[in-house]
């Protein structure tokens, strides 16, 4: 029996292969101080915990409605629309397992084949690989690198409209790049969606991450409420990755249709794993804000030994996980002219494992800068240190 063919349009997330290839080293004995794979290593908040268990002994272990229990729907639709300054209802909310499913599920229902998409490169991989899967172009925009931090390429996004496009996705506080639109930015895509009648999904996994000020959504923007689909995980805010809970919030025409697919795909999310994200929504500030704290700390340490170091650039992220350093001048200096192999170098003589620019889209024309992407998320401040220090005495014993 063969293998349909449209599998053959089908991406993946390469970070987990990074992933398998550090486990591989870590299984000779050597030490790996893991900056390749965005999971976390803080412990789910106890009240979090608490409630799961609650769930569980009170039965909460078979079929629920498929768009979410409404007692999770509701908290969700308030939390979601009073950090936004927005209004959303139970009917707003439809409840996924997980954040990544409400990229495929949008496409499936409210994209045609041979529809012109639009999608941040370097971004998230799994947008190019629902879009091309499901039929669709995948247009993909850029950032550009400025002395403020990294911003979005317009001229590629007006190109990918001039070509047609009507869905657009946006990762602000994006992965891999740490990138964020400050207030003009975002109302210049905001102008960009209404003008030209286009539909937007806000990829939010970063939102409740931010490290300072308040984040910005451009689903509060004229004209944007009903033009937005704002995609929300339990996964960083709460360090529940492996939980698989999340949502999707927006107009109702587009949540109806997401739903059905829920009843196709999955029934509904996990019972009891709803309780605890209710539980999660309404838990004592302190609790979330501890995770934050943390990684605000790994952040900072990061960054500030990145930029330390002779022929690296890094910009500090607001918010998220991860630091994309520019790494042109250091593997110069080192001699290395491909930047694949200058990380297997540095994971076999360090231990240090990241990943690069190309295991977040395909390098667009024109590119000529190296990139490489490390999270902080899943390693403390004492191995990342410990880490770092080992990456930059073999730097220095190696400039040519």
């Amino acid at each position: 029996m063969g293998v349909a063919k449209r599998m053959d349009l089908l991406g993946s997330e390469t970070a987990f292969a990074v992933s398998a290839e550090a486990a591989t080293l870590a299984a000779t004995g050597k030490k790996i101080f893991p900056f390749h794979l965005g999971d976390i290593n803080l412990p789910t908040p106890a009240t979090i915990v608490s409630a799961v268990k609650e769930a569980i002994k009170a039965g909460k272990t078979g079929y629920c409605p498929s768009p979410g229990i409404p007692e999770l729907r509701e908290a969700l639709g308030k939390d979601v629309g009073d950090a936004r300054g927005l209004n959303y209802g139970i009917d707003n909310v439809s409840i996924q397992p997980g954040g990544k499913p409400s990229i495929g599920k949008y496409i499936a229902s409210m994209m045609e084949k041979g529809d012109v998409v639009l999608y941040p490169n370097p971004g998230y991989p799994i947008y190019e690989s629902q879009i091309e899967f499901y039929g669709g172009i995948a247009h993909p925009y850029g950032y550009v690198d400025s002395p403020d931090g990294l911003r979005l390429d317009f001229d590629a996004i007006e190109e990918g409209i001039r070509k047609g496009a009507n869905h657009i996705f946006y990762n602000n506080y994006n992965n891999p790049t740490g990138a964020s639109s400050p207030d003009e930015e975002m109302q210049r895509l905001a102008n960009l969606v209404v003008e030209n009648d286009m539909f937007l999904i806000s990829d939010d996994a970063y939102f409740d991450t931010l490290y300072e000020g308040t984040p910005q959504s451009i689903a509060n923007l004229p004209g944007m409420y009903d033009r937005t689909l704002t995609m929300y995980t339990f996964s960083k805010k709460f360090a529940m990755t492996g939980w698989r809970l999340g949502g999707a919030i927006g107009p109702e025409k587009v949540i109806e249709q997401i739903t059905r697919l829920n009843v196709n795909m999955e029934s509904c999310t996990t019972h009891f794993i709803q309780h605890a994200g209710v539980a999660g929504l309404n838990a004592p500030k302190e609790e979330t804000q501890a995770i934050i704290d943390e990684l605000r700390g790994r952040r900072d340490i990061l960054v500030k030994i990145l930029n330390g170091i002779d022929g690296v650039e890094a910009h500090m992220p607001e918010a998220g996980f991860y630091v994309f350093p520019k790494v042109t001048g250091l593997m110069q200096r080192m001699g290395f002219h491909d930047v694949e192999e200058f990380r297997k170098a540095t994971l076999n003589e360090t231990g240090v494992s990241f990943c690069c620019r190309h295991h977040f889209g395909r390098p667009l024309e024109g590119e000529t800068d190296f990139y490489i992407r490390m999270a902080f998320s899943g390693i403390g401040k004492d191995n990342l240190q410990e880490g770092m220090n080992l990456f930059r005495n073999w730097v220095d014993s190696n400039i040519k």
